[in-house]
């Protein structure tokens, strides 16, 4: 009961965290879902296309561990993290907006909004995580990051489900004009969730620089220790504890299975099921609404259980249920003869499953690396996080792109089964990051 009460204190700073992830919920699954489509207007082969995708988590590979750390030795009256927050997302939140114009320019013009997008959004992205463990003990951060999941699939399905819808609607604003332009190829682009999605990160940035006030919570906490970052580095791999490094192979492992389908459910979902650009968004959207739901769920169950537990237990359960992806198609179509609105729905069915063990994961691994640092080594913990599966962002969708070339657009949820049981396999040899220690 102790606990449960000392974790009720912490409830409302974790929800104002949260608009952090909300904007990076709001954004990632329109631009997984768009953005292919926008580069297939100019590329016929999808190991390109995956490529380019792979090449914007290049930002994060690099940006991520070098900002992160930057903001651990930061110093100013409004905190270390903020500084960087409200610089970057800002920034982010215009070139957002501006995707869609690119696409109807040039392919040129379309790399470099992603140049751009990509940069500023993955510089934000560690600060905007680390606030969590700075201001959260560290037995209350699988709760905690429950919550700020929550927000994260809040996003995604006001994106997904909400403004996705937009994509299909045609109306003249001022200053931007018809929101559905001519793609090319027979296409079309819509631009208003795009710039209503810059609207809300905007939104969602001042209300967090209002009403997170970082320092004052952040000095409660124990002396940061001042460990270089190399050295940092080099403790992890070479502990005699191996447990960090496993945690870190098995979510590249897992990291590679769901960003190597990530970016083709889009596309998936408009020429296997025949949905439009709009509708084609709530394939993604299922995965959110789960994770909306579950991520505070999937906290507590992990505080009863384990942490090591929980992961386990829904890699598995990926595992089973990217193969029932992969059999979907010729199982609902070819013999059960499902058309229409049955077979869209058995498949998001998939989806909202894969969602709910999807969050399971991510939600308890984060804590169980920072259960293994101190105050001061939270940023470069946080990088490392990124380090791996942004590596897996570059690796995945170019991988799978090929295999959808030369195997079928079936075949990367295959790929994603072998990698969610090679990961399950992985974490079965890690002995610490729980709760307790």
């Amino acid at each position: 009961m102790k606990k449960k009460e000392g974790m009720r204190q912490y409830y409302g700073i974790t929800f104002l965290i949260g608009l952090g992830f909300f904007t990076m919920g709001l954004m990632d699954p329109l631009y997984d879902t768009y953005v292919p489509m926008f580069l297939s207007n100019f590329i016929s082969m999808d190991s390109i296309v995956g490529t380019v995708m792979g090449l914007d988590n290049l930002f994060a590979l690099l940006l991520i561990p070098i900002v992160s750390a930057l903001s651990d030795r930061t110093r100013t009256p409004i905190g270390r993290r903020m500084p960087y927050i409200i610089v970057t997302l800002p920034a982010t939140a215009l070139f957002f907006g501006l995707l869609p114009y690119s696409a109807l320019t040039s392919l040129v013009a379309l790399i470099l909004a992603i140049f751009f997008l990509n940069l500023f959004k993955q510089a934000a992205r560690g600060p905007v995580v680390a606030l969590m463990p700075d201001m959260i003990p560290g037995e209350y951060r699988s709760e905690a990051n429950g919550v700020i999941n929550t927000m994260g699939g809040i996003a995604a399905i006001v994106g997904t489900v909400g403004l996705a819808k937009l994509y299909d609607l045609n109306v003249t604003l001022p200053l931007f004009g018809a929101t559905i332009r001519s793609g090319g190829a027979g296409s079309y682009i819509g631009t208003l969730p795009f710039l209503l999605s810059a609207l809300l990160v905007l939104l969602a940035v001042l209300l967090l620089f209002l009403f997170v006030k970082e320092k004052q919570v952040a000095q409660e906490h124990e002396q940061e220790e001042k460990v270089p970052i190399w050295k940092s580095l080099h403790m992890i791999i070479g502990t005699q504890d191996k447990s960090a490094l496993f945690i870190l192979v098995s979510l590249l492992l897992w990291f590679i299975g769901y960003q190597g389908v990530l970016p083709w459910i889009g596309i998936y979902s408009r020429e296997f099921l025949g949905l439009k650009p709009g509708t084609a968004a709530l394939s993604a959207g299922m995965v959110g609404i789960a994770y909306a739901i579950f991520a505070i769920p999937s906290g507590i169950l992990a505080h009863r259980i384990g942490r090591k537990r929980a992961i386990r237990g829904s890699l598995f359960s990926l595992t089973l249920v990217t193969v029932l992806l992969f059999l979907h198609h010729p199982l609902a179509s070819g013999i059960l003869g499902l058309t229409g609105m049955p077979l869209v729905l058995s498949f998001w069915l998939l989806l909202f499953l894969f969602g709910i063990f999807w969050v399971t994961v991510v939600t308890n691994s984060f804590p169980m690396l920072w259960q293994m640092a101190s105050y001061g080594t939270m940023g470069i913990y946080t990088g490392l996080y990124y380090f791996f599966s942004q590596s897996a962002g570059i690796i995945a969708p170019g991988f799978s792109g090929a295999m959808r070339d030369l195997f079928g657009d079936r075949s990367m949820f295959l790929t994603a089964s072998c990698c969610m049981f090679a990961a399950f396999l992985v974490m079965g040899l890690v002995r610490k990051g729980e709760a307790e220690e």
